[in-house]
């Protein structure tokens, strides 16, 4: 079943609460807040799809609300769409210049309220597809590049913080511009398929991270992982892509083999994330020089 999109509705008015749950409800999943602070709390426990915030209310107005959602990372993208009986121009300008998506008046339209909320999460829906298309390799369903960068950056901000150790896997598969040569393109598409499969597979917590890294490279990212558990994963997953068939379209199966390069380092004000990918990089080549098919791993220190 296809999750709904989440709506936060703020005001502090309990009868406008119950017309707009009423009216979305059966739509959308809806969380409600009765005053400013509270929209604030809600807004980062749920990080609602949609806020419909309420201008005039006792203590922090609408205004107020909107300048600190924005200041707050996990807010600041959050469309708002304020409800409000206020018509002024200035009132417009004010909402306007704190970029609310739009506005919904007092006394409220059934049929406005539901196409003004339809109309801002298709626009999120959309920009969710796109940004996922943006991280997502197209050929594996794995994430890209871009997106393990992106991972890298706050898992490694996360363990400099909590003082735990990182380790990261490069993953190269052997040979492969032979075995394309000999089986074709497409062949080759579906070895780099069926590894990416691999190593999914064989990461078995929901804060590991795998990406397609480029051409026959993969990466793996091992939050709050020792050299033991590192060394541990990445052998599992050398066994595994070592059995696993790849299956040919006139019925026959082929197998590669692939090459680990380890590194781990708890990071420290000295420490550089590029010199920690190299020693990983490092080591992969050195997995590649003693006869591929191997794991070998390189402790990184500044």
């Amino acid at each position: 079943m296809e999750q709904k999109n989440s709506v936060l509705i703020v005001d502090d008015e309990i009868s406008n609460l119950q017309v707009l749950n009423h009216m979305l409800g059966s739509d959308y999943m809806i969380y409600t807040a009765k005053n400013g602070v509270n929209a604030l709390e809600k807004a980062r426990e749920y990080a609602p799809d949609l806020i419909l915030l309420d201008i005039v209310m006792p203590g922090m107005d609408g205004y107020q609300v909107l300048e600190e959602l924005r200041k707050m990372k996990m807010t600041s993208k959050i469309p708002v769409i304020f409800i409000t009986g206020l018509s002024s121009v200035e009132d417009e300008k004010i909402g306007l210049s704190l970029n609310a998506a739009d506005y919904i008046s007092k006394p409220f339209s059934p049929m406005i309220v539901k196409l003004r909320v339809r109309n801002q999460l298709q626009i999120v829906n959309q920009l969710r597809t796109i940004e996922r298309l943006i991280m997502q390799d197209q050929l594996t369903g794995m994430a890209n590049r871009n997106s393990f960068d992106e991972r890298m950056e706050m898992e490694w901000k996360r363990a400099r913080r909590e003082n735990v150790p990182i380790s990261i896997l490069f993953m190269d598969i052997d040979n492969f511009k032979a075995y394309n040569e000999f089986h074709g393109h497409r062949q080759g598409d579906a070895a780099l398929r069926a590894i990416a499969s691999v190593i999914m597979r064989s990461l078995k917590r929901s804060s590991d991270f795998a990406a397609r890294w480029d051409d026959e490279e993969f990466a793996a990212l091992l939050p709050n992982t020792s050299l033991e558990g590192a060394l541990k994963v990445a052998k599992e997953i050398r066994r595994n892509a070592e059995t696993a068939e790849i299956v040919h379209e006139n019925g026959a199966n082929s197998n590669v083999t692939i090459s680990i390069g380890v590194s781990v380092v708890v990071p420290s004000s000295a420490s550089s994330v590029n010199a920690f990918i190299s020693k990983a990089d490092q080591a992969l080549r050195s997995a590649k020089a003693a006869g591929k098919n191997k794991v070998a791993y390189e402790i990184f220190s500044e």
